[in-house]
């Protein structure tokens, strides 16, 4: 799973075309003041794990929302944040997944449209913290075997600790 979360004043989005995979919504707008917006994308890897990726990606947001003081977010799925996205089925169940572990944490969540073309508006606070990105390993961070998405080489966290270029 990846996450870019940005501290916003506000946040707003209304969502204008539905694609073949859109999720029936009665609410098309809406919108969220003082939040963290999250822009969520599951990828094929998360579906070995579905649950352990939920649990790991609201704790890593825990922690973020932690350190800036925000309570509040919005989780707006966004797939161009990876080139290998999962099935559009899975995706949606992480995403609602994701949405409940934040709220049992207490979080007040707003889950933008799934599967639809939106617009929207946003005021970052531009503090030091204010931007972060996320990506969440199916698997923990010793037992890694994920490939690039790009070149399919595997990513190993052995071979990035024996580097000298890092």
């Amino acid at each position: 799973m990846r996450v870019l979360g940005i501290h916003a004043d506000f946040f707003r989005y209304r969502a204008t075309k539905r694609t073949r995979l859109a999720e029936e919504v009665a609410v098309t707008e809406d919108g969220m003041e003082d939040c963290c917006v999250l822009f969520t994308c599951v990828e094929r890897g998360d579906e070995r794990e579905p649950a352990g990726i939920v649990e790991r990606a609201a704790d890593e947001v825990m922690v973020r929302l932690a350190r800036i003081g925000v309570d509040r977010v919005v989780v707006y799925p966004y797939a161009h944040l990876t080139p290998a996205l999962s099935a559009p089925a899975v995706a949606l169940a992480v995403l609602n997944a994701f949405v409940a572990a934040l709220a049992e944490r207490g979080v007040a969540v707003k889950r933008a449209p799934f599967g639809w073309y939106k617009e929207f508006e946003m005021k970052g606070k531009g503090h030091p913290l204010a931007d972060f990105s996320l990506g969440v390993c199916p698997h923990s961070l010793h037992d890694c075997d994920a490939a690039c998405p790009f070149c399919h080489h595997p990513l190993r966290t052995a071979d990035l600790e024996a580097s000298d270029e890092f």
